[in-house]
Parts: C-alpha cells; sequence; structure tokens
C-alpha cells in the first residue's frame, strides 16, 4: 500500500510544440489562433530555441510553447516529437519529487531547476527501467512548481464543487 499523496496536480501549465521551424508553428498558434507571444527562451544545454505564448489569464493562463532545435543533429531533439511534452502545475514539487521517486517513478536527469517561465521545474522521464518502474509511457511530463496564486485559484475554484 502506498502512504497518501502529499500533493496535487492543479491543472495544465503547458503544452510544448516541437518543429524544424517555429515560424511556422507560429504561423497556426499565433497568426491563425491569436496566441500572444509572451517570451523567448534559447539553451544551448537543452538545444532549444522557443517562442513562449500564452491563451487565457491570470492563474488559468496556458502555455504553448514553440520550439526549434538550436542544431537539429543534437539531442535532446525537441522537433522530432511534435507534442514535445505536458506540463503540470503542481502545488508542493519537491513533496512531489520525494513522494513520486518514492513510489517508483523515472525522472529524467536535471532535478528540479528553473525553467523557460521562471519556475522550478522537473520532467518525469518518458521510459521506464528496472529500478524506477513507472514513467510517462512515452511521453515527457514537466512538473512546474505553481506559484501562491495559482495555488490559491485553483483551491478557490475546487471548494466551489
Amino acid at each position: 500500500m502506498t502512504t497518501p499523496r502529499p500533493f496535487k496536480v492543479l491543472g495544465i501549465q503547458q503544452i510544448a510544440i516541437g518543429g524544424p521551424d517555429k515560424l511556422r508553428l507560429q504561423k497556426l498558434w499565433v497568426d491563425m489562433l491569436g496566441l500572444e507571444v509572451t517570451g523567448t527562451f534559447r539553451s544551448e544545454r537543452e538545444n532549444v530555441d522557443e517562442d513562449i505564448c500564452a491563451m487565457g489569464s491570470g492563474p488559468f493562463k496556458v502555455e504553448v510553447d514553440l520550439m526549434q532545435p538550436l542544431d537539429p543533429e543534437k539531442k535532446p531533439a525537441v522537433h522530432t516529437t511534435p507534442l514535445n511534452h505536458v506540463g503540470l502545475w503542481i502545488d508542493d514539487l519537491p513533496q512531489a519529487v520525494e513522494w513520486l521517486t518514492a513510489q517508483g517513478v523515472r525522472f529524467a536527469p536535471g532535478g528540479i531547476r528553473k525553467g523557460a517561465a521562471g519556475f522550478d521545474i522537473c520532467f518525469l522521464h518518458p521510459k521506464a527501467n528496472d529500478e524506477f518502474p513507472i514513467s510517462g509511457e512515452g511521453v515527457l511530463v514537466e512538473m512546474v512548481q505553481a506559484p501562491p496564486e495559482v495555488v490559491t485559484a485553483f483551491n478557490a475554484l475546487a471548494a466551489t464543487r
């Protein structure tokens, strides 16, 4: 029997879409669907050049990150899986990582660190192994520490149900 889960997944924080050319991704997401580009992020280590777009507002804003590789021949290959990853708001990221690890969930290398939008993040690995038999089953899942106003807004919403 597992111990009670000491954290909550509050909602979707982001989706990340990869392609060889983020300008082509912008054509749909920004020009056609009207998302606003709210920032950019570039990282040699993560081989990514991304535009951070947004839909919605306030604590219910969802990011749509449009990503292209800095070098298409290098890893990580952010463009080879069109839906690169899903990001989830977590109310207590350190607790979540500790508990999930104890349950056998595999995390990607890098630990908790600052993400592109400035929040603490970490990733669940898309593939399990013998030591950690639980994974994203082919999907990279980003866990994002929700700031206090997001936690409060989701808790208030949950209280109305």
